[in-house]
Formats: structure tokens, C-alpha cells, sequence
């Protein structure tokens, strides 16, 4: 597995989920006059060498997803393994710092954090929970050859990536700010979060 210090990174920017629960689109949240998926790329752009965004093929003509580098999923029905796993074989010789779009509190002390601490030897690298102590799968780093992993357990029939972190060799970080992880997920969420609906 490629893991040494200095081989490239990039960045994902996991853009493909339904946002049912919210009820609008959560990477065209609106963050100071802009989109949150915009803010994302924006900040994995200040750690890595390039930064794409995941998504599911019926949104890749989406104008605000269009404006990034896209990588489209190419599975279906897997939940964000297929982002994680379609970036891996798209570019198999580099590792991949990979983070979901509605996470608001995230900033660059904490994926710096994560990049300058992540293991030279374990599968993955990811920060605790603040809230249970089980990896963090979307804000973590999946190094090149992790792909293999990865399909053993689809292949038994397990895609959660949590999962996946739980029962692998996985580096498990603490987060420097415990708050930075925290989701959106619901209108709730929102309310309480910098976000707003998309105009």
C-alpha cells in the first residue's frame, strides 16, 4: 500500500447523497453567499493537490456540482462506499483525503491535523467520534491500494463505511476540536448551524 510521506494526496468531496431527511440538497446550503460544496472544495484545496467532487451520475449536470472536477459513482445502491471506492480506482496511484459535504464546523487546523498524524502502515486513518469513540469514515484518509479492502468487505455483503473502519487497521485520531465533525442532517440541524437554505 502507498502510504509514505509526500506521495500525493487529493481530496474528495462526497456530494452524492440524497438529502432526504433535509429535504433540499445539502452541498447547495448556503454559506456566506456561496454554496457549502464550494466551501468544501475550497478547503480541501488548501491540503491537497487536487479536489474532486463525488456524485451519482443523475447529478453530474447539476450546475452548481458541474463547476468542480467530478468523479461519478459507479456503483449503485452502497451508500458513500461508492464515492470512496470510485475515487480509489480513478486514480489508484494516490491517497485520498475524503471528507462529506455537510460537515460546517470543519476547518484546515483539523484535516491538517488529521494528514500530519495519519498512519504510514494502517489501512485507513480517521478521528474518533466525539460522541462514541467508532471512527469517523467521512472525514478520513483512504490510501492507494485501500480498494482491495475495501471490495472484501462489499463482497460480504458490508458497505457502511464505519464498518469498514471498525474491523480494519484503522489510526484512530482525536479530534482537536470535538465539535468539528458535527453534521447536518435535518432542518433542526440546520437551524442551529452557519448554513442557510439555498436561495
Amino acid at each position: 500500500m502507498s502510504t509514505e510521506p509526500g506521495e500525493a494526496i487529493y481530496g474528495l468531496v462526497l456530494a452524492g447523497g440524497e438529502s432526504r431527511r433535509m429535504g433540499q440538497d445539502k452541498a447547495l446550503l448556503a454559506r456566506d453567499g456561496r454554496s457549502q460544496l464550494a466551501h468544501m472544495v475550497d478547503l480541501l484545496a488548501r491540503v491537497t493537490e487536487r479536489v474532486f467532487v463525488s456524485a451519482r451520475e443523475s447529478q453530474s449536470s447539476n450546475a452548481e456540482r458541474s463547476r468542480f472536477p467530478q468523479i461519478i459513482d459507479r456503483y449503485d445502491d452502497i451508500g458513500p462506499v461508492a464515492g470512496i471506492l470510485s475515487a480509489l480506482e480513478e486514480y489508484p496511484e494516490v491517497d485520498w483525503l475524503v471528507v462529506a459535504c455537510d460537515l460546517p464546523n470543519i476547518d484546515a487546523a483539523t484535516l491538517e491535523f488529521l494528514l500530519q498524524n495519519r498512519s504510514q502502515t494502517r489501512s485507513f486513518s480517521a478521528f474518533k467520534s466525539s460522541y462514541d469513540g467508532l471512527p469517523e469514515p467521512l472525514c478520513a484518509i483512504y490510501p492507494a491500494g485501500s480498494d482491495a479492502v475495501i471490495r472484501a468487505f462489499i463482497d460480504d455483503g458490508i458497505v457502511c463505511p464505519r464498518k469498514i473502519l471498525i474491523r480494519s487497521a484503522t489510526q484512530l485520531l482525536e479530534q482537536p476540536d470535538p465539535h468539528a465533525l458535527d453534521n447536518i442532517n435535518t432542518p433542526e440541524d440546520l437551524a442551529g448551524s452557519v448554513l442557510e437554505a439555498a436561495p
